[in-house]
Order: structure tokens, then sequence, then C-alpha cells
């Protein structure tokens, strides 16, 4: 597989580079665009599993995340430059939807195949836990209710504020976990863990560098991709709501499914549930704010104001992944329930 992707990278840069120049067919490069992200990310997701084995599962999955998440980031940037409010709003929806539901289904559901029963720390799961009902049902479900009596100007103001105080309680999230009470709430199986060496794929100082060169590469090929969005959607009738929920989110956030999957093979739950919890956390308690606020720079600012539908899926998608992962253990069946959760709402957002 890495040989294959590393095919499409070579093949898919200068092919991007090349089409943007020449204006080749739009829907062509759409799809050369998008499978160019998805082995680019590939390599970033290899890159960061290389810095876990150094670093430790947690570190390891934070990196995976915050890597995978950049690609999100970077595309929402370029879709705010080009006013495509609507895109950047659904694909923070479908990020949270392809994390909790699409990224740990498929983790279950694989992983659980073959391992019976897989474990992870019950303590990081009930800590995640109580942020995800923090970052989704408090902090965007409270702009969506108070804006209705207020204007433009109050409802962009409250969303500043509300970002800000998102941004702090997220590093201070991370404060606690690899800082204060590092180690605290250390799971068996984490400990055990470290007594087996694993020798990563690539060096520290190969694994940084190539990181920054796909991201780099990434940034370049996004920008192309948000200009084809809307002769995209013409042409197979998708709207906005649907392209950014399932298509930019399932894109942007490859890296992240091809690891999570990995290390869910590997029995390495602990990295696995780490890059799927921990990734819809930094979208919605970093990613989604850092946007309001970067907003600001652009001709039209974005309030953190989600539609009816994208928040009552984001709410669902928390509390069947909370109610799964709280005792610390899985099985492919729940994995299958959230795959199946994923699929319903895919087909209703196809058809809104």
């Amino acid at each position: 597989m890495g040989k294959i992707f590393g095919i499409l990278v070579l093949i898919g840069v200068p092919l991007s580079v090349a089409g943007s120049l020449m204006h080749w067919p739009t829907l062509m490069m759409f799809g050369i665009y998008c499978l160019t992200i998805i082995a680019l990310s590939s390599f970033m997701g290899r890159a960061t599993e290389s810095l876990a084995i150094v670093a430790g599962p947690r570190i390891g999955g934070l990196l995976n995340a915050t890597f995978g998440n950049a690609v999100e980031l970077i595309i929402s940037i370029f879709a705010l430059k080009a006013g495509l409010i609507e895109v950047v709003l659904a694909s923070l929806t479908g990020s949270v939807l392809g994390n909790l539901l699409l990224v740990a289904g498929l983790s279950f559901f694989l992983g659980g195949i073959k391992f019976k029963r897989q474990t992870f720390n019950v303590h990081d799961a009930r800590h995640n836990s109580g942020l995800l009902m923090f970052a989704v049902i408090v902090a965007f479900v409270v702009p969506e209710i108070f804006s209705m009596g207020m204007n433009e100007s109050k409802t962009l103001s409250l969303s500043i504020g509300i970002s800000i105080i998102m941004i702090a309680l997220y590093l201070a999230a991370l404060f606690f976990k690899l800082v204060t009470h590092r180690g605290v709430y250390a799971a068996q199986n984490e400990n055990e863990e470290t007594e087996h060496h694993e020798e990563p794929e690539w060096s520290k100082g190969k694994a940084i560098g190539v990181l920054l060169l796909a991201t780099l590469a990434v940034a370049y090929v996004s920008e192309s991709l948000v200009h084809t969005f809307e002769a995209v959607g013409e042409s197979f009738g998708w709207t906005d709501l649907f392209i950014g929920v399932i298509i930019v989110a399932i894109v942007g956030n490859a890296a992240e499914h091809a690891s999570a999957i990995l290390m869910a093979m590997k029995n390495k739950m602990d990295v696995a549930v780490e890059i799927a919890v921990g990734s819809t956390l930094q979208i919605a308690m970093f990613v989604a704010p850092v946007l309001v606020l970067l907003s600001l720079t652009f001709a039209e600012p974005m309030p953190l104001v989600f539609t009816i539908p994208e928040l009552v899926s984001m709410v669902t998608a928390v509390f069947l992944a909370v109610i799964i992962s709280n005792d610390g253990e899985t099985n492919w069946f729940e994995g299958l329930t959230l795959l199946a959760a994923y699929v319903i709402m895919g087909i209703g957002f196809y058809l809104l």
C-alpha cells in the first residue's frame, strides 16, 4: 500500500500543478486533487506513526490528529477566503461525524474482527467524554440558541468570545493530560506496551521532514481543490452541505482514517482511540475557533452557528460515541453500530 501511495504522490503532484496551470477539465482535476491529498495524507500518517513509537500513544495520537487536521484547516482557510462559509461549517460537522462514527467505527469493526475484545484506557475515555459533551453540546448548541434573539453583529461577538474560551480550555486540557497528570491514569496495557520495543519506520528527522514537505504540498493542492467545489456540485447535484460534510471531511481527514485503522489492526487501541476522539476534540475546540478568528481578516466573517441538521447529527454522534467508549473496551459489533449511524446520516445529508 505504501508503494501505491508513493506512486500516486509522484504522479499526482506534477499533474495537479500542470492541470491547474493548463486549466484541464474541472471534474478530472477534482479527482486528481482528491487522490493526491489522500496519498500525501498517507505519508503524513506514516511519519506521525514513526514519531508515535518514539513519543508514546498520547503524544503520538495527538501528533497524528494535529497533522491530519492540518489538511482540514488548510482546505477550510482557502474555502473561507473564497467565501464558502457553508462548506467550511459543513466540513467541520463532517470531521466530527467522520472521526466519531467512520474512523472509530472502522477501527472498532476491523480491529474487533481480528481481536474479539479490545481494551483501551478507560480514564482517558471518560476524560475525553466530558470534553466532547462540552465542545459539541455547550460550545456549538449555545451559539445557535442564543443567536435566535441576536443580530449578526452580536452573534459574531458571541462566536468570538466562545472561540477564545474554547482555545484556552483546549490548551488547558493538553497541559492537564501531557504535563500535570501525565502517567497518573496510565492503563496497565499501556505500561505493558512500553516493554515491547518497536522500531519506527523512519528516523525522527526523516519523519519530521516528510511531515513538513507533505503539509506544504497539501496546502498547494488544497487551494486548487477549493476552486472546483462549485462546478462539481453543479455537475453531480451535490449541495454545499453534502460536499462539506462528506467529501471535504473524508479527503481532509484521510491521514487519521488510515492511521487509526492501522493502529486498531495492531491492537494498539489507546493510539487508535486517541486519534479518533482526540482529532474530534481538536476540530471542535481548536480548529473551529481558530477559523472563526481567522475569518475576521476576510471579507465575510464566519459565526460559529451551524444548521439544525448539523447540530442534531453532531450531538447524536457524541452521545453514541460516549456510550460505546465509556467502558474502556470494544468489539466489532460496536464498530458496526457506529458505521451504521454514519451511513444513515450520510444518506440524510445527501437527500437534504
